[in-house]
């Protein structure tokens, strides 16, 4: 087993895959920040219906596998929509984002509702004395607060989603995985195809818990900042 040919063999596979995989993740995080927003704030309703709906999403996501959720979406939804009289197909690439961004979408629903919910409640009593409505006083005051507390977890978000694309390539998307597999399908080196796999994974992985933890020593910085100036 020659590594240091594989490499050479494996590596432009890989980075072309790399690609395809930061594409992907990048367009679903964008897709799921919006989703997981607006599911947020439906779930924070005073009324009973949007706050059912945002809530049975969550549940759903939550508590089914991905994979299950990538089947779905690729196989399942045409198929339903064909069932209905249309022409209807998805490729890899859009099933693979769509799923992704309904799956981290929960999550982040979830993330931004932890970071209202640390904002003192006393700040919106304060912004409705002050005759702002609540959605007003929730976009212009609460939300900011809330998305800067949160980005440390929008961040590991990334990180978690950035690995999940390695379950897309079941649908055949032409991610990272998907190229490894096709070059072992042709050389038959599984051992050092998978190492030089894992070890790119962890080098973005520990570059984005870098970055993770600079943002968040960065923001706590700020406001241990406006503490002792407010003193």
């Amino acid at each position: 087993m020659n590594f240091t040919l594989v490499m050479r063999e494996v590596f432009p596979l890989l980075m072309k895959g790399m690609v395809i995989t930061v594409e992907t993740t990048i367009a679903a995080l964008i897709i799921a920040i919006i989703l997981g927003l607006f599911t947020c704030l439906l779930g924070m309703s005073k009324f009973f219906v949007p706050r059912t709906i945002a809530r049975g999403y969550i549940w759903i996501i939550r508590g089914t596998p991905l994979l299950v959720q990538v089947f779905f979406v690729y196989f399942g939804v045409p198929q339903f929509v064909q069932y209905m009289g249309f022409d209807f197909r998805l490729s890899p690439l859009a099933a693979g984002i769509i799923t992704l961004s309904i799956n981290a979408g929960a999550y982040i629903a979830e993330i931004f509702r932890g970071g209202i919910e640390a904002i003192d409640h006393g700040q919106m009593e304060a912004a409705r004395s002050l005759g702002l409505s609540h959605y007003r006083a929730m976009f212009r005051i609460i939300l900011p607060q809330a998305v800067r507390i949160s980005i440390p977890s929008l961040v590991n978000q990334f990180i978690i989603s950035l690995k999940d694309t390695s379950i897309i390539s079941i649908i055949s998307l032409a991610e990272i995985v998907y190229q490894a597999k096709i070059y072992i399908g042709r050389t038959m080196q599984s051992f050092a195809t998978w190492t030089i796999v894992g070890v790119v994974y962890l080098i973005i992985i520990t570059v984005l818990s870098r970055i993770s933890i600079h943002v968040e020593k960065k923001l706590d910085y700020g406001q241990k900042s406006r503490r002792h100036g407010s003193v």
